[in-house]
C-alpha cells in the first residue's frame, strides 16, 4: 500500500479519467484545466502565537492544555503566525494552486462577538496578500473546532441557538474583511464529526459526552450531538444567506460546508448488512447532506433519534436547502459495515438507536486503526454524491495518509463526478486532533527540536511538486519526463 506520498496519487483519479491503474503514468494534464490543486491546515493546529497579539484562549485551547490532545498544545504550533511568508514561499515552490486554512475566531474577535482585533485582521491580511501575490488561491474556513472560550462559558457553545446569530456577525466580519480577495469559503470544517466528537464521545473539544459512551466532566449524549449538529446546520445556512444577499454579487465568490466521509461497505451480501451499510450512510453523511439538499434530515434519522433530533420549521427548510456552491468532503478511508441488532437496539440513552449506536458501534471492529487510503472508496464515495444528491460540485478538502511522526522524510508504506478539487492533508506536520505530534499526514517535516523549526520537504512533496509541474508520474512514485502541454489555470467557476 503507498503511503502518504502515493496514497494522494492513487485517489487523484477521482473518477474522472481512470478508475483503476498500477503503473499507468499520469500528470497534472489529465485533469480538466479548472481543477485546483493545493493543501491544507487549520488555525490552531499551524499558527502557534496563541497568547500573542491580543488572541484569546478558544475551546481547542482548554482542551490541550487540559492534556487530551496527549500533552501537546498548540502554543507554538508549526509558528505560521510568524513564518507564514516562508511557509508561503515553500507552497510556491511545491507548486500549489491553493491553500486552505482556517481563521482563528479568538485571534480576529477576541470576546466573540463586538471589536476586531487590529493584529488579528493584520495577520489574516498579511497572509492572504501573501499567497495572492504568489499565485495562490486562499480557501478559507471559518471554523474549525475552535470556538472563543468565551462563547462556551458564556452559553454553551453551540449547544445554545444563540451561537447563529454570534457566528453569522463573525461572517460577516470575515466576508467584510476578505472577501475582496478570498473566493472560496467554507462555513464550518467537518460538521458531523465536530458534534460525534465534541458532544457524544468526548474525544475533541468542547469534550462533552455521558456514560457509558465516554468520560467527560459533563453531557448528554442522547440528545446533544443532535442539538449541536442542528444548530452547526442552521449556522450554516444564515452564513450562506448572509453571503449570498449582501456579498456574492460584488465579490463573485463561492460558499459551501465539509462534511467528514467515510465509505461504508457491507460486510457481508447479507440483506441485513446492506440495511446497516445504508443507515450509517444516512447517520454520518445524511445527516449533513440530505438536509443541504433537500431541506430535511433523511427519515430513519428522524424516526431513531424521535424528540431528540430538533425539527426544522417551514421557513428554516426552506433557508438550509440549497445553501451551497458547493461541499467540502474529508475523506480518509473506508469502513466495513456489519448489522449488530444488540447495540443497534440498546436503550441506555432512552431510545432505540442513535448516531454514536448507528454508526460507530456496528463498524466492524476489524477495521484497520491506521485508516489505509483505499482510492476505490473515494470513487464510489464520489459516485453516491452523484447518484444520491444530484452530483453537486465537490472539493476534496482533506486526504492523506497518517505515518507515524519521524526524520526520515521517507513517508512511504507498503466516473464523472462534479469535483472541483483536491488538497491533500496537510501542508506541514501540524498539530493533530487526535495524538498530538505522535503522527503526521504533512508534504513538510517540522523538526519541532529546531528553535526555528525548520521545514524539510518529504517525499511526499517531491511527488506533489513534479505532478503539479506537469512531470509524467506513475502510481509507484516514480517521476517521468515533463509533458510538453501548457500550464493549466485554475477559473473562478464551479458550475
Amino acid at each position: 500500500m503507498v503511503g502518504s506520498r502515493l496514497s494522494f496519487s492513487l485517489c487523484l483519479v477521482l473518477n474522472l479519467s481512470v478508475t483503476a491503474f498500477s503503473s499507468l503514468e499520469f500528470s497534472r494534464y489529465d485533469f480538466p484545466t479548472d481543477f485546483i490543486f493545493g493543501a491544507g491546515t487549520s488555525a490552531y493546529q499551524v499558527e502557534g502565537a496563541a497568547f500573542q497579539d491580543g488572541r484569546t484562549p478558544s475551546t481547542w485551547d482548554t482542551f490541550a492544555h487540559a492534556g487530551h490532545a496527549h500533552g501537546a498544545t498548540g502554543d507554538i504550533a508549526c509558528d505560521e503566525y510568524h513564518k507564514y511568508k516562508e511557509d508561503v514561499k515553500l507552497m510556491v515552490e511545491t507548486g500549489l494552486d491553493a491553500y486552505r486554512f482556517s481563521i482563528s475566531w479568538s485571534r480576529l474577535i477576541p470576546n466573540g462577538r463586538g471589536p476586531v482585533n487590529p493584529k488579528g485582521l493584520e495577520y489574516y491580511n498579511n497572509l492572504i496578500n501573501e499567497l495572492i501575490k504568489h499565485g495562490i488561491e486562499p480557501h478559507v474556513t471559518l471554523f474549525h473546532v475552535d470556538l472563543p472560550q468565551v462563547l462556551e462559558d458564556e452559553y454553551e457553545g453551540w449547544l445554545s441557538q444563540r451561537i447563529v446569530k454570534d457566528f453569522t456577525e463573525f461572517a460577516d466580519v470575515c466576508f467584510r474583511e476578505f472577501g475582496d480577495r478570498v473566493l472560496y469559503w467554507s462555513t464550518i470544517n467537518e460538521g458531523n464529526i465536530f458534534a460525534l466528537g465534541g458532544y457524544d464521545i468526548g474525544i475533541t473539544p468542547p469534550q462533552r459526552c455521558s456514560a457509558p459512551f465516554g468520560n467527560c466532566p459533563k453531557g448528554n449524549s442522547p440528545s446533544e450531538p443532535y442539538i449541536a449538529g442542528h444548530h452547526i446546520l442552521l449556522a450554516h445556512a444564515s452564513v450562506t444567506q448572509l453571503y449570498r444577499e449582501k456579498y456574492q454579487d460584488i465579490q463573485q465568490g463561492f460558499i459551501g460546508t465539509n462534511v467528514f466521509a467515510f465509505w461504508f461497505v457491507p460486510l457481508t451480501n447479507k440483506t441485513e448488512d446492506i440495511i446497516a451499510t445504508q443507515r450509517a450512510h444516512d447517520f454520518f453523511l445524511g445527516w449533513f447532506v440530505h438536509v443541504l439538499v433537500f431541506g430535511d434530515y433523511p427519515d430513519i434519522v428522524k424516526k431513531r433519534a424521535g424528540t431528540r433530533i430538533p425539527s426544522f420549521s417551514e421557513e428554516e427548510s426552506k433557508q438550509v436547502k440549497g445553501s451551497f456552491d458547493f461541499i467540502g468532503i474529508n475523506h480518509y478511508t473506508s469502513l466495513h459495515i456489519k448489522n449488530n441488532p444488540m447495540k443497534l437496539n440498546m436503550d441506555h440513552r432512552d431510545f432505540d438507536a442513535d448516531v454514536a449506536v448507528d454508526l460507530i458501534a456496528i463498524i466492524d471492529d476489524t477495521a484497520p486503526d491506521e485508516f489505509p487510503v483505499l482510492p476505490w472508496g473515494l470513487q464510489q464515495l464520489l459516485e453516491y454524491f452523484k447518484q444520491v444528491y444530484g452530483n453537486p460540485p465537490i472539493y476534496i478538502h482533506e486526504n492523506g495518509q497518517r505515518t507515524k511522526r519521524n526524520t526520515t522524510l521517507n513517508d512511504t508504506e507498503g466516473n464523472g463526478s462534479n469535483a472541483k478539487g483536491y488538497f491533500t492533508w496537510s501542508f506541514l506536520d501540524v498539530l493533530e486532533l487526535l495524538d498530538g505530534y505522535g503522527s503526521s499526514f504533512g508534504l513538510y517535516y517540522v523538526d519541532l527540536d529546531d528553535p526555528d523549526l525548520k521545514r524539510y520537504p518529504k517525499l511526499s512533496a517531491h511527488w506533489y511538486s513534479g505532478f503539479l509541474k506537469g512531470e509524467n508520474v506513475s502510481s509507484d512514485g516514480a517521476i517521468g519526463i515533463e509533458k510538453n502541454k501548457t500550464p493549466v489555470s485554475s477559473a473562478r467557476s464551479i458550475q
